[in-house]
């Protein structure tokens, strides 16, 4: 179906979305979503996202072995963390154009072989400098998933269903990711009591050594490819204001917020954007075509990601600090052994994988958009149950699989349902952005959290290392409220948004 002019808004010329009469398509017009022909691609990417999750969780537990290896800190490993996540900022938004310009395979392609070449370096120095650099170039593994999704978009466009079945396909990637973070965590934790070092940070670099030849020989290309150039100008705007923003917040973070400093460089990166939005709409063909964000489909989507990247991203380590701390010392927190506390991370990320592998079949039976609010809607419950319920072990951990369940649903969910409102020329683009946007978020939750955790610590908080208990309750309520304000816009989502009578009006450019 064409998009004609009376298919557009009057004021900004991007594509109406008329809706359904109902809430979607009647149970006996629902295509029934089967990988088929797909299965294959889907399966030599699940390898892919299986060493992604490997990657996450494999280092946390000798991240202290680390330490001592390069002689540094331990506060210090926390400029990994910080290092790879502004890297990850950065990335995405160029890899994801140049995967629409010129093949999403050879993007994947280019990542994989970057992310292998520094996971190989790694064993092999001793030097902080060195290990920090190839620390931060292994994180080009974040642009794997939004790729991914752009070639099953790919693959899919024109099938019946191609919308569910991408979910569907984004599901199977995500329930893999969060598997290969299990596994990792326990072959890491498990190798680093029984290898010298260096040949357990070998074992990583192996996986994605195989990763490079699963992608060249087992994925085909993308069809699409409208090639053009890069934006230069807009790269360098959208890396420096990316670079001030999350730069400033890690300094609101290490200093308190009475750094001037601080909030100085954190309000640049904000004025950066306005140069940014200006050149891009000038742009033939931007780096992000910033008119997507008045889309009545895909600005929801954008801001959901924002709001959820504060949970997804920012609540694991007050999480992880509240059930260590030591409710005989500080009045409250759980006591937990740092094998009992894995446990908890362990069962949330078993509901993160259950809610991937729900989120196409209840898509289905109701509508992408419901089950996007419902996700929403359970991840904000989640951490609201905290309030009340944080004082033994059964109730943090069911409130973390409540809030699981729906975090897993909008991993997979988000970048499936932004492809589907994407022009099809900037596929990767907008998978992309769910990802940058969700980082940014946790970047912001991340400073935020920091500063309640200190705030107000009294007694022995106040003398020792645990965090307050007014911080954890600010930490929860932020989490919960952020993530019923994400289900309450996805309320204003055209009808059909996400499915395949939606998608089939898209035009060349928004």
């Amino acid at each position: 179906m064409s998009t004609t002019p009376r298919d557009r808004d009057a004021s900004t010329g991007a594509p109406r979305f008329s809706g359904l009469a109902g809430v979607g398509p009647s149970p006996a017009t629902k295509p029934r979503v089967r990988l088929g022909a797909l299965a294959g691609v889907v399966g030599f990417l699940a390898f892919v996202e299986l060493t992604s999750g490997i990657l996450q969780g494999y280092y946390t537990p000798m991240l202290t072995d680390i330490a001592r290896h390069l002689g540094v800190h331990d506060a210090d490993v926390n400029w990994l963390e910080g290092t790879q996540l502004m890297l990850s900022a950065l990335v995405v938004p160029a890899f994801a154009k140049l995967g629409d310009m010129f093949g999403h395979k050879r993007m994947l392609l280019w990542s994989t072989a970057l992310t292998a070449a520094a996971s190989l370096a790694l064993p092999f120095t001793d030097s902080f400098a060195v290990f920090l650099v190839a620390w931060a170039l292994q994180g080009f593994y974040v642009v794997w998933l939004p790729l991914e999704i752009a070639i099953i978009w790919s693959r899919s466009r024109g099938r019946e269903g191609s919308s569910l079945l991408t979910a569907r396909a984004a599901g199977i990637l995500v329930a893999f990711l969060e598997l290969g973070a299990i596994l990792g965590a326990l072959l890491g934790g498990r190798l680093i009591d029984l290898l010298p070092l260096q040949v357990v940070l070998l074992v990583p670099a192996a996986f994605v050594v195989a990763c490079f030849f699963v992608v060249a020989f087992g994925v085909r290309e993308t069809d699409l490819r409208p090639g053009g150039r890069l934006d230069l100008a807009g790269l360098v705007l959208v890396s420096l204001a990316l670079i001030a923003f999350t730069g400033g917040l890690s300094l609101l973070r290490l200093n308190g917020p009475a750094d001037p400093a601080a909030w100085i460089v954190t309000a640049l990166g904000l004025a950066l954007v306005v140069p940014f939005v200006l050149v891009e709409l000038r742009q033939p063909d931007p780096l992000i075509d910033v008119r997507m964000f008045r889309s009545p489909a895909l600005a929801p989507v954008f801001i959901t990601a924002g709001l959820f990247g504060v949970s997804v991203l920012g609540a694991q380590a007050p999480l992880s600090t509240f059930a260590r701390t030591d409710p005989e010392v500080y009045g409250y927190g759980l006591g937990t052994s740092g094998f009992t506390t894995s446990l908890i991370i362990g069962l949330y990320l078993v509901a993160m994988i259950a809610g991937a592998l729900l989120f196409p079949k209840i898509a289905r039976w109701t509508t992408p958009r419901i089950t996007l609010i419902g996700a929403a809607g359970l991840v904000g419950v989640g951490y609201l149950l905290f309030l009340p319920l944080h004082e033994s072990y059964a109730q943090v951990t069911a409130n973390m699989m409540i809030a699981g369940v729906g975090s897993g649903a909008l991993v997979a969910a988000l970048p499936a349902a932004a492809a589907s409102a994407a022009p099809a020329a900037q596929t990767g683009v907008a998978t992309g952005l769910t990802n940058s946007v969700k980082t940014v978020g946790g970047a912001v939750a991340s400073a935020a959290f920091g500063i309640a955790l200190m705030h107000g610590a009294t007694g022995a908080a106040a003398e020792g290392t645990a965090g307050s208990l007014a911080g954890y309750f600010t930490v929860w309520a932020i989490c919960g409220v952020t993530a019923l304000v994400a289900a309450a816009l996805l309320c204003f989502v055209p009808k059909n948004a996400f499915t395949d009578g939606a998608s089939a009006r898209l035009p060349a450019a928004l």
